[in-house]
């Protein structure tokens, strides 16, 4: 336990260090990035994709809230509104294909174009392969939400920004996209997908003023993980939801491609060269959760 307590504290410090020169660099304000644009945010009823849509609604921006609870997303409504800005919450269980794409034609059918969209809205499920034999359905459910829901929302409004020729489409990826993450090969090989898709996109897009951004966030204290016992030993280390919020933040005003920890990108990178040394690394973390 003190291995990973200790990796996930040289994972945050990195992090943390990126931010930090990131806001030091910069030359405009959350505000100047928002104010007056259309900003649609994805599993927004709780940590951090509410955390961020509160700090985007105090910035100037009106905020689509979607999520399948109702009550929760309109509490945040009303935090939002309490403070001045402007939300409206549309209620959708985004594992519905027809209820999702209903609910992406009110939002055209009301705002005519969203600005920016932030697919934070995922699944997370820790199985190892010989508990996965009979359970194909886990993946299936996890690719339905992480990837193909996402993919959907792209699809309904990246006409509008190609169109204006002004856009951001920020995905909610995991470090272990960049680190591994053995025992978690359905989540991980979902949002792997997604960051796939988002390249190629981008490629097709790069002179349209269309950015695709990928968060590969570490390990964030939400109920996402209150199921796994080696995590919440763990969490001490772990992201809050509101540094987590403020980093979905960070990524709307520096437009960055990507934003990972350093640390992250380095075992990407020796992954690629040494993808059996990597392997070896990734087997021992797996051993020791277990």
């Amino acid at each position: 336990m003190q291995d990973i307590s200790s990796l996930l504290h040289k994972i945050r410090h990195g992090l943390d260090t990126q931010v930090s020169l990131s806001r030091l660099r910069r030359d405009r304000t959350l505000a100047d990035a928002v104010a007056g644009r259309t900003v649609l945010l994805t599993g927004a009823s709780s940590g951090i994709g509410r955390v961020a849509a509160i700090q985007l609604g105090a910035a100037g921006a009106t905020v689509l809230l979607v999520a399948r609870r109702a009550e929760e997303l309109a509490r945040v409504v009303a935090e939002i509104e309490a403070e001045g800005g402007k939300a409206v919450a549309y209620p959708c269980d985004l594992n519905d294909f027809d209820a999702l794409d209903a609910m992406t034609a009110q939002v055209l059918a009301d705002h005519g174009h969203v600005d920016i969209l932030v697919n934070n809205a995922g699944r997370s499920i820790r199985r190892s392969l010989d508990q996965s034999y009979d359970r194909f359905h886990d993946y299936e459910r996890t690719m339905r939400l992480n990837y193909f829901a996402a993919v959907r929302l792209i699809l309904a409004f990246a006409p509008a920004m190609r169109d204006r020729r002004d856009g951001q489409i920020i995905n909610i990826l995991s470090l272990a996209n960049l680190y591994g993450g053995p025992g978690y090969a359905a989540y991980v090989a979902s949002k792997a997908a997604l960051d796939s898709l988002s390249t190629n996109l981008q490629a097709e897009t790069q002179t349209e003023n269309l950015r695709f951004t990928s968060i590969y966030l570490p390990l964030v204290r939400t109920d996402m993980i209150t199921a796994n016992p080696v995590y919440q030993q763990a969490t001490a280390n772990a992201l809050t939801a509101d540094e987590g919020g403020r980093i979905i933040c960070d990524a709307i005003i520096d437009r960055p491609r990507r934003l990972a920890p350093v640390m992250g990108r380095v075992a990407a990178l020796v992954d690629s060269v040494l993808p059996e040394r990597a392997d070896t690394i990734r087997h021992a973390r797996f051993r020791q959760g277990m």
